[in-house]
């Protein structure tokens, strides 16, 4: 697909308010400090000169949501039996995610994989990730944190958008990804882009050299086995850590969650809700045992699931898409990104871990 449009910059909102005749659109909203994606109103403050610090995974993959309805009620015939009647909550809107950031659209991909393209899909993952279309936004500068090109991307990577778009002189340029990104732009108020293509290239390109790769070896980190196993290391490298899973919960590629059922007389709900790999009863088990009982044993397995365990089940495809949250937001200032160059510090015998415990 090569048919690029153009929208105006005055024509923005109306754009936006035609999208939402049709779907339900969720647009960048700048509330004080706080950036996260919000339901789109005419009067709604786009915020578009920096990443929301709340990633849009919030649309697709709910922080809190209602799977199923149980109601009970009694036979009449036979008074001391119950009927159970199940009710599956999969109402699915049309949705658009617009100016998601690539490092946001290209963590949907991180998802695809466990919840859409497995063996057993999540219905409620797969229902709303096909009626959504994520209208893409490449990064028009680079944030504190940002080292998307050092884990396979670049701030304009096309991955998981259906339409990519770039700020040009008097608008914005939008390249069409997908055939659902195709059917977007064929709107009264885009215009041909074509003659924009050369600038929005430039940009492009621009902003891609200014981000800076944290790792002191080139291409993808390949973590040490030795220092991945030394405990010593990781108690050093998360003492000041306070297990707070802002980290997790701000991460456009975590997808853990819990499930629980919420219980009234004579009905009841399933709920499923984000949950975090950092909170210590993440994995606690009933018997009162903690396979990962400390703060560093919790990270390790963060750092491992994204740089060893995904990649290993899934291609080489890193977990981690270099967005920079759990590096900007983190209240202690742990760093990801220095974790695992330290880890990928090897020695001269170059040896890497795989999750099963071997060398490669």
């Amino acid at each position: 697909m090569t048919e690029l449009g153009f929208l105006k910059k005055e024509n923005l909102v109306e754009f936006l308010k035609e999208l939402a005749t049709k779907s339900v659109v969720y647009v960048p909203v700048a509330d004080d400090d706080v950036v996260a994606f919000k339901l789109f109103q005419e009067n709604s403050t786009i915020c578009l000169d920096r990443p929301a610090n709340i990633p849009p995974k919030t649309v697709i993959f709910p922080q809190y949501e209602t799977l199923l309805t149980f109601t009970f009620s009694k036979k009449e015939e036979q008074p001391d039996k119950i009927d159970v009647k199940i009710q599956e909550k999969m109402d699915f809107k049309d949705t658009v995610i617009f100016a998601a950031r690539p490092c946001d659209a290209k963590g949907f991909t991180v998802y695809d994989r466990v919840y859409k393209d497995s063996d057993i899909p999540d219905p409620y993952y797969v229902g709303r990730r096909e009626k959504t279309v994520i209208i893409g936004f490449s990064c028009p500068n680079v944030s504190p944190g940002c080292f998307c090109t050092a884990v396979g991307s670049t701030p304009s990577d096309k991955e998981g958008s259906d339409i990519l778009m770039t700020e040009v002189s008097g608008g914005f340029v939008l390249e069409p990804v997908t055939e659902k990104g195709k059917a977007v732009i064929q709107s009264k108020f885009i215009e041909d882009g074509s003659k924009y293509l050369e600038e929005a290239q430039k940009k492009q390109e621009d902003v891609k050299n200014k981000v800076k790769n944290p790792f002191k070896k080139a291409g993808k980190p390949q973590i040490s086995q030795e220092k991945f196993n030394d405990d010593s290391f990781w108690e050093l490298a998360l003492s000041k850590c306070l297990s707070c899973g802002a980290c997790t919960f701000l991460c456009p590629t975590c997808y853990c969650f819990n499930i629980t059922d919420e219980n009234k007389i004579w009905e009841a709900e399933r709920l499923r809700s984000w949950d975090a790999c950092m909170f210590p009863h993440f994995t606690l088990e009933a018997s009162g045992h903690n396979p990962r009982p400390t703060k560093f044993h919790r990270f390790k397995n963060r750092v491992g699931h994204k740089f060893l365990y995904y990649p290993e089940k899934y291609n080489g495809v890193l977990a981690c898409c270099g967005c920079g949250r759990c590096i900007r937001y983190c209240p202690v200032s742990v760093d990801i990104s220095k974790v695992v160059d330290e880890l990928s510090d090897t020695n001269s015998e170059n040896k890497t871990l795989t999750s099963n415990g071997g060398e490669a």
